[in-house]
């Protein structure tokens, strides 16, 4: 029993019954090695959501008028120009940000498992440092939560909670980013030591007869009153890898598309050609669409649909990327937006504010950067795969962008207002 015994005598007598008594928590499994390999793992994974999703809120474009959701005032250093190329280029990111994330619940929730009788350390704070100690823990595992937690609401467009997603969880991200970077310089010292002690991968190896729990040491994680294995280590992570790629599985197909789309389960966009807003939820009056009726208002000028269709039409195989996850590749047909800047009298255009007829005729915009215009893949659309576009996807005239989120292809445009 080596310390086992005066460590589970000492703590008994201090601690409340249940969960706090160190002999509650009896896996053998448990220790310093199995925690660092699975935070390995874990750390890669968060890594890559969190810079994704960065790179999300720079896609964006907040420093343009019209695009912030975060008030650019209180915004932090994270945005910069972002390019209108490749074409795939948000759908790559924000591919990863949702499936990426998915992919590391399973994760999250065997590396809790792993550290949980650290949840009921007796007593709870023993000494100012550690006080600090863990509340960066309680705020690391509070915002890794609510980050994942709302992550998934928003994939499935459910919004249960009564504030602004994407303030929310931009937030959430400053806050989790910088309590795992406090945890990482508190913990790596103990991490390279449990890793050197035990070998490296060495526990990957042993069967099921030859795996031992770790040496105790008191508030620690090892079990000082350890159960027989019911499985090894080798087994505790393939468990969370078989979780994480059966959610891989039922969501990636929304955003690589062909026969995967079908068995992508959790995706509430399993379609071709996914709408996320009807006319009738963005409450398009239906007059104002009609040929007889509608004009694009160039500042100056306007010109009526026939009008825009008697123009140079260019074609171009673009994708639409949805923060959501979900990605389609649509052939579009319409006006290179470089060539009505030119109509407007704006050639070579700074920027352009895109104004659109949602909300009861209210006109909602955002504006797109000069890279995006001088692209000659940019285009107002009028037509999709061979037709004029259909009322939900945006009659009589949308944006299509390369590289940018699907929120700037802006559906039902009335106006455009180039800027030189």
């Amino acid at each position: 029993m080596g310390l086992r015994g005066p460590l589970v005598r000492r703590a008994a007598l201090s601690a409340p019954p249940g969960p706090f008594r160190p002999g509650f928590w009896r896996s053998p499994l448990r220790g310093p090695w199995l925690t660092t390999a699975i935070g390995v793992v874990l750390l890669a994974g968060v890594a890559v959501v969190a810079v994704t999703g960065f790179l999300s809120h720079a896609a964006y474009e907040p420093s343009l008028p019209g695009n912030a959701i975060v008030p650019a005032a209180r915004d932090l250093p994270l945005t910069f120009d972002w390019p209108s190329g490749p074409a795939w280029l948000y759908g790559l990111t924000q591919g990863l940000h949702t499936n990426v994330g998915l992919a590391t619940i399973p994760l999250l929730l065997a590396k809790l498992w792993s550290v949980i009788p650290r949840l009921f350390a007796w007593p709870p704070v023993a000494s100012a440092a550690q006080g600090i100690e863990r509340l960066a823990i309680a705020l690391l595992v509070g915002s890794a939560l609510f980050e994942f937690a709302t992550g998934v609401a928003n994939m499935q467009n459910w919004y249960p909670f009564g504030f602004n997603f994407v303030v929310a969880h931009y937030y959430g991200a400053v806050v989790f980013v910088s309590a795992l970077a406090i945890h990482l310089v508190v913990k790596l010292p103990l991490m390279r030591r449990a890793w050197r002690d035990r070998g490296g991968l060495a526990p990957l190896r042993q069967s099921l007869a030859d795996t031992r729990p770790e040496p105790p040491e008191a508030g620690g994680l090892a079990p000082v009153a350890p159960a027989a294995p019911t499985i090894t280590r080798r087994g505790v992570l393939g468990l969370a890898f078989a979780g994480s790629g059966a959610l891989l599985l039922a969501n990636a197909g929304q955003t690589i598309g062909g026969p995967l789309r079908s068995v992508a389960l959790l995706a509430p966009r399993r379609e071709d050609f996914p709408v996320n807003k009807t006319a009738g939820a963005a409450r398009i009056d239906i007059a104002a669409t009609r040929p007889e009726t509608w004009r694009l208002d160039l500042g100056g000028r306007s010109l009526t649909r026939d009008e825009l269709l008697a123009l140079d039409l260019r074609t171009e195989a673009l994708p639409i990327a949805c923060v959501e996850g979900w990605t389609t590749t649509q052939t579009w047909e319409g006006v290179r937006l470089r060539d009505l800047a030119r109509l407007a009298g704006v050639p070579g255009a700074r920027e352009v504010t895109v104004r659109s007829l949602q909300e009861r005729g209210v006109l909602r915009r955002s504006t797109l950067s000069r890279d995006a215009i001088e692209d000659d893949r940019s285009l107002l659309a009028l037509r999709v795969n061979g037709a004029d576009l259909s009322l939900d996807h945006g009659y009589p005239a949308r944006i299509i962008v390369p590289g940018l989120p699907g929120v700037h292809n802006t559906k039902w445009v009335a106006k455009l207002e180039f800027r030189a």
